[in-house]
């Protein structure tokens, strides 16, 4: 995940949300640099035994990315997201098979445009053809939702969560000739990340009917319409969500509080990483509540 969170533009929240309607009817009715605090090592492992297995799925806020921890990549153990704070809590085995830089289309598909996973708009290499992943892939060219499908077909699955989209507006940001900046070029996008998300939720419901949670994104700055608009944008993934009989964990509510003692600011909150969008250890922890909220509630 990267600009998602930042993209500059005022009229986001009605093209979003005009996006949402169309969107979430046709569901309906068809079939990253290093900061202070942030984590190192992964929590120590439980005595008790774990109950069953948790299937994590998603871009680079869930794998724990930490963008200017290059010594690091090596060891996927050095980066800690959320799913792996939840399964601590839930007392579950954690298969995080999220990638740094995913989009929803290169979630589908591993040759599509990712912002870093497997490709990038600058090279034909990405970050999960240099270093090892949390999960072990079946084969370099085996897409995060063949591997969810097949994980989920082979292996006892108590909870499943997805987190994606965020990529493909930093993509939208790069290759539209307005930024991403026109109520066109906005709606395009929501109708992409929406359509894609309804595809993937469809995909793993063909395997599994045990619970789906989608976890939406927070804002850098709640005090602005960029923040209001991530907010409409998540709304719409929520309706994608429910129309496949998924969960949603807030992340934008989780975020709110804080940051609304700082201003709205998540960095001056100590949310997310300085000169990044990439959550803290406590940003990490806050998304983790959101999902056992969830889970639990």
């Amino acid at each position: 995940m990267r600009s998602f969170l930042s993209v500059r533009v005022r009229r986001l929240a009605v093209g979003l949300a005009a996006t949402t309607c169309v969107v979430a009817t046709a569901a309906c009715s068809s079939d990253e640099a290093a900061g202070p605090g942030a984590s190192s090592r992964s929590p120590a492992p439980s005595s008790e035994p774990a109950e069953g297995t948790y299937l994590a799925l998603g871009d680079s806020v869930p794998f724990g990315y930490r963008g200017g921890a290059t010594a690091e990549f090596a060891d996927p153990e050095n980066f800690v997201g959320y799913p792996e704070l939840v399964a601590e809590e839930l007392g579950l085995d954690v298969v995080n098979a999220s990638c740094p830089g995913e989009s929803t289309a290169s979630f589908i598909d591993v040759t599509a445009q990712s912002n870093g996973c497997g490709n990038s708009l600058q090279s034909e290499f990405g970050y999960r053809t240099a270093y090892p992943l949390h999960a072990m892939y079946d084969a370099r060219d085996q897409s995060q939702l063949d591997f969810a499908v097949r994980t989920l077909a082979e292996t006892e699955v108590e909870l499943v969560t997805v987190q994606i989209g965020a990529n493909d507006a930093f993509l939208c940001q790069q290759t539209t000739a307005d930024g991403c900046s026109s109520e066109a070029s906005i709606q395009a996008l929501g109708q992409t990340v929406q359509a894609n998300l309804d595809r993937i939720l469809k995909a793993l419901r063909a395997q599994y009917d045990g619970q789906i949670v989608v976890v939406t994104y927070y804002a850098l700055d709640y005090s602005d319409a960029v923040g209001q608009a991530t907010q409409v944008l998540g709304g719409g993934l929520a309706q994608i969500a429910a129309a496949n009989g998924a969960d949603v964990a807030d992340g934008y509510e989780a975020f709110r509080g804080p940051a609304a003692a700082a201003g709205g600011d998540l960095v001056a909150a100590g949310l997310v990483l300085s000169d990044d969008v990439h959550p803290s250890e406590e940003g990490q922890r806050l998304l983790a509540g959101a999902v056992t909220a969830v889970v639990e509630g």
